[in-house]
C-alpha cells in the first residue's frame, strides 16, 4: 500500500500543512519528526547533547520521585503527545509532539501510543535542534490546547522560563536562575533548586 510519506523533512511554511497521525504513523525518518498543524517539524538530526540528556535524566528522575504514588504520570521522550481537535481519529489528528518530558494527570488521556490531549506540565530543553519556528509553533499549541504548565530549560545558559496558563492565556514568569527556587502550580509541593540542580549536573 503507498504511504503519504513526504520526499523530504522541512519545516512549515504556511500555517497548515496535509499530514495527519495517520500518515506519521507509516513513516519511517532517519531523524524525529513532530506534527504542529499538519507540517513536518524534524527535530536535530544527530542525538541531543550529553548536557541536554544530564537535564532531562535528572529532572524525569526527580519528578517521578516526587509523583510515585501519585495519580500524575510522568514521561520523557520519545513519547508521542496528540492533540485532538474535535474527532480523535488517527487521519484528523494533525498535532502530534514529542516534548522532552511531559506529566499526565488524568489518566483517560493514556492510551498504549502516548497522550491523547493535553498534558499537565510539559518540558522542553533546549538544543541546537530547536528552531525559533518550532518554539513559536509549540507555543500556540500548547497554549490552545490547555497545557496548564509549560517550561522552556537552557541547560547551557542554566535558566528557566516558566508559562502558566491563566484565562486561557500563557503568562510568563520572570527569567529563573541559580538562585531561585522554582515552584510548580501545576504540582503542588513540588520544587527545584535551580542552583543545586544545574550543580549536579555539570
Amino acid at each position: 500500500m503507498e504511504t503519504n510519506k513526504p520526499d523530504t523533512v522541512n519545516e512549515p511554511q504556511a500555517d497548515y500543512g496535509m499530514y495527519s497521525y495517520a500518515d506519521y504513523l507509516t513513516w519511517q525518518f532517519e531523524e524525529v519528526v513532530e506534527l504542529i498543524r499538519g507540517k513536518i517539524f524534524k527535530k536535530a538530526a544527530a542525538a541531543p547533547k550529553r548536557l541536554h540528556q544530564k537535564v532531562s535524566g535528572e529532572l524525569n528522575y526527580r519528578l517521578t520521585g516526587f509523583l510515585k504514588g501519585q495519580k500524575c504520570q510522568v514521561y520523557a521522550a520519545p513519547f508521542d503527545v496528540r492533540f485532538p481537535k474535535g474527532s480523535k481519529e488517527d487521519h484528523k489528528i494533525h498535532d502530534v509532539v514529542q516534548p522532552d518530558i511531559c506529566v499526565i494527570c488524568d489518566p483517560e488521556k493514556l492510551d498504549d501510543r502516548g497522550c491523547i490531549g493535553a498534558p499537565d506540565l510539559i518540558v522542553e530543553i533546549l538544543s541546537q535542534g530547536n528552531s525559533k519556528t518550532e518554539l513559536q509553533y509549540k507555543f500556540k499549541l500548547y497554549e490552545s490546547h490547555g497545557v496548564r504548565e509549560y517550561w522552556i530549560i537552557h541547560p547551557e545558559h542554566q535558566d528557566l522560563l516558566i508559562y502558566t496558563l491563566v484565562d486561557g492565556k500563557y503568562v510568563p514568569s520572570r527569567l529563573l536562575t541559580s538562585g531561585d527556587v522554582v515552584e510548580s502550580t501545576v504540582l503542588e509541593g513540588f520544587t527545584l533548586d535551580l542552583e543545586e540542580f544545574f550543580k549536579d549536573i555539570e
